[in-house]
């Protein structure tokens, strides 16, 4: 996705000279076109995530539309004073890009795990939260952020993912994007995780099991009514999330849930229980060992209809 977003970008440089992009010295090789072509609208600001946030907030008020980019944890986490006192205080047009959100950079530990960004991000007073499930949403997020005013939260996985949907191109903010249609479950699902849904809702149709699954790629606007078709239309709801259960995805979801009077039949929360990610491992061991891979969706889905009457 780092890749389809900084491509996108080339393209948005090459029409606006309002475009800029700050790095924590990081992405040396994915960057380098963007660096040659736009040295103007380009800053290595080092090992200095802090200073990038304010530099960037600078520049977006004087009226740059600006992009900074590192390790989710280091361009969230490292500098969070900065970005709710200078970027969203003053609502400057500030999209904070991170690449390897949840466990994307695993094998380097706790301290390059971003499990908490997406629950401490979104409490941010105007803000938006983005969180693509695949390249196609990547570019389209960046188009979208591009064009809007204000502070901006990008979430990507440092892989290429791509998953057809129901309907091509159809990207809306705020609306939950249709992956797979069906009647027996809804999986509401963000960021890297929507491909395994994807591939668990495959995987069930031999067993005449039909998942619906949504990519969630907007965290501050919910979709309603997919929440509420999901709720009346099949047999319960689940969330799949990257990211700690407090106040992510699912808390978002159930959030709706309360305040629309919806009622699902069953609700289940995937996600990173209340502890720090210690165990060290691949993407996709991690994922595993902390239940939220295709085996712990896929067993979840088969325990709750096991029990529907």
């Amino acid at each position: 996705m780092r890749d389809a977003f900084i491509d996108c970008l080339v393209e948005l440089a090459e029409v606006r000279d309002d475009v800029f992009l700050i790095t924590g010295d990081l992405g040396f090789g994915v960057l380098d076109e963007y660096a040659e072509r736009f040295p103007g609208q380009y800053l290595n600001v080092g090992v200095a995530e802090q200073n990038m946030t304010g530099v960037a907030a600078g520049l977006a008020l004087e009226g740059f539309r600006v992009f900074t980019y590192s390790i989710a944890n280091f361009t969230t986490l490292r500098c969070l004073e900065q970005i709710r006192n200078d970027v969203c205080y003053h609502d400057a047009s500030v999209t904070v890009v991170s690449v390897g959100g949840g466990f994307g950079y695993g094998a380097l530990g706790m301290s390059h795990h971003a499990t908490e960004d997406l629950s401490i991000m979104r409490a941010m007073p105007q803000i938006k939260i983005m969180v693509p499930g695949d390249d196609y949403e990547t570019v389209e997020s960046t188009k979208y952020l591009a064009e809007q005013t204000g502070p901006s939260y990008l979430r990507l996985e440092r892989g290429s993912v791509k998953l057809a949907a129901v309907e091509e191109s159809n990207f809306n903010y705020g609306k939950a994007r249709l992956l797979r249609p069906g009647s027996s479950l809804t999986v509401f699902c963000s960021g890297g995780l929507t491909e395994i849904a994807v591939e668990v809702a495959d995987k069930l149709l031999k067993l005449d099991i039909t998942l619906r699954v949504h990519s969630v790629s907007a965290l501050k606007v919910m979709d309603v009514q997919a929440i509420r078709d999901a709720a009346e239309q099949t047999h319960g709801i689940i969330t799949l999330e990257e990211n700690t259960l407090l106040g992510g995805l699912g808390s978002a979801i159930a959030e709706v849930c309360m305040d629309e009077g919806i009622a699902p039949k069953t609700f289940k929360r995937l996600g990173l229980g209340d502890t720090f990610s210690s165990v060290v491992g691949s993407q996709d061991y991690l994922r595993h060992f902390y239940g939220i891979g295709a085996a712990s969706l896929e067993k979840t889905v088969t325990t709750i209809l096991g029990g529907v009457k």
